[in-house]
């Protein structure tokens, strides 16, 4: 699947030249905006009293994603955009489920209070240096990025975790299995990017660790 990806080529010079960096900036914030009003519409009739608390991580999505620094080295790869968007949309396309375990209900909540803080943590470290493609923003290195050098992310995952706790569906299952495979790849194909940056690469010489310390 990977060569499949790579194979995509350049997105702007297969699509004529049309497609540019800005082009592809404001397309990717219009189509986080419209999904995240969807899933505040679905989250708005589930009847599940802990849906609300999936909007939080979200909405701060949808919000540093609009209010983030253009920039032109931005990755233009097909491939990278679809592994972008695809990892992006899984929280948004999530269907508010119902507790199948009342008792894990404190452990839920304690996961997802701990993961809104590390990923609000990391990206207001970031501010508006944010972004879904691969682009070089500025390289922060200081705050949760001290620890892994994908915290955003990694306060993503124990969310996810909380959400198969507090609403299970069988589909949410399937989107995060999606998501995360996607995610996996999107992440690397950012350090490729970032990786041009003599200041990240010194970066992760300090940092050993992605996602999870000991782990990924």
């Amino acid at each position: 699947m990977t060569a499949i990806l790579e194979a995509t080529g350049d997105l702007q010079a297969k699509s004529g030249g049309w497609i540019r960096p800005a082009v592809a900036d404001r397309l990717e914030q219009v189509a986080v905006v419209l999904l995240w009003a969807f899933l505040a519409y679905r989250i708005n009739v589930s009847g599940n009293p802990y849906a609300w608390l999936l909007l939080i991580s979200e909405s701060t999505i949808a919000f540093f994603t609009l209010i983030r620094r253009p920039t032109d080295k931005l990755s233009m790869r097909l491939g990278d955009w679809l592994l972008a968007m695809t990892a992006t949309c899984a929280g948004l396309l999530i269907v508010p489920g119902v507790v199948l375990v009342p008792a894990l209900i404190p452990l839920g909540l304690g996961l997802m209070i701990f993961g809104n803080l590390f990923q609000i943590w990391a990206k207001l470290t970031l501010r508006r240096s944010f972004g879904v493609a691969p682009a070089n923003r500025g390289v922060k290195i200081s705050g949760p990025y001290r620890f892994v050098r994908h915290p955003m992310y990694a306060g993503y995952l124990v969310i996810h975790l909380s959400v198969m706790i507090l609403m299970f569906m069988p589909i949410n299952l399937v989107i995060y299995i999606i998501g995360w495979w996607a995610q996996i790849l999107r992440l690397k194909a950012e350090e490729r990017v970032l990786s041009e940056d003599p200041k990240y690469r010194a970066y992760l010489e300090q940092v050993r660790w992605r996602l999870i310390p000991g782990v990924f």
